[in-house]
């Protein structure tokens, strides 16, 4: 199911949406990796995944497992509940189980979407399964899903991921795991305003 539902994305994101994608190599061939990325549209964690050549999980919110199609669509391709605004423990414990198997888990640090595509406040997520973990953050970029019905029928959209980064910290350290969590998504931004410089 999961590559089948790739294939499609990747024709709608390709024909479509003339999405434009760079940097999927940088990928670790191997081994668990978290991939971080800004958050704009529900079009954003398909798109993400689409263009990498190995398989993403994602924490998804407990209520889309709770829609019949949507949901077992979602658990076809990977997802694991979350139960938003609140610490939960089973997602985070899912989360670094996944990371250890040696897979590719994918998180928006900012925790929300950003309808207008401006910068939100990194949570700690991103940092402390890196910390528990050992596991490289590969940072990524999205542009254009926030324009999707709001502006633009069929905006070209970009996706770019940029290079590994290791959390060098102390795992129980608040200061350090805020640090890199806003390093994250400092390296998030900066791809993006290449794509949008361009």
């Amino acid at each position: 199911m999961y590559t089948l539902l790739k294939s499609l994305f990747y024709i709608l994101f390709v024909t479509v949406f003339r999405t434009q994608s760079s940097g999927a190599e940088n990928l670790p061939k191997e081994g668990g990796v978290l991939v971080a990325a800004n958050h704009m549209s529900n079009l954003d964690p398909p798109l993400l995944a689409t263009f990498l050549p190995r398989p993403l999980s994602y924490m998804a919110k407990q209520e889309l497992f709770e829609v019949p199609l949507l949901g077992a669509i979602i658990r076809a391709a990977h997802a694991f509940p979350v139960k938003r605004g609140k610490s939960d423990r089973a997602a985070i414990k899912a989360a670094v189980t996944a990371l250890k198997e040696g897979r590719c888990v994918g998180i928006f640090p900012e925790g929300t979407r950003s309808a207008d595509g401006k910068r939100r406040a990194a949570e700690a997520g991103v940092a402390l399964l890196a910390a528990m973990t050992g596991v490289p953050v590969l940072p990524a970029a999205i542009s254009g899903t926030e324009r999707v019905l709001h502006g633009a029928l069929f905006p070209q959209l970009h996706i770019v991921y940029g290079t590994p980064m290791l959390f060098q910290g102390e795992r129980g350290n608040k200061a350090d795991l805020e640090a890199f969590s806003n390093a994250v998504m400092d390296a998030v931004y900066a791809l993006k305003a290449g794509v949008e410089d361009r």
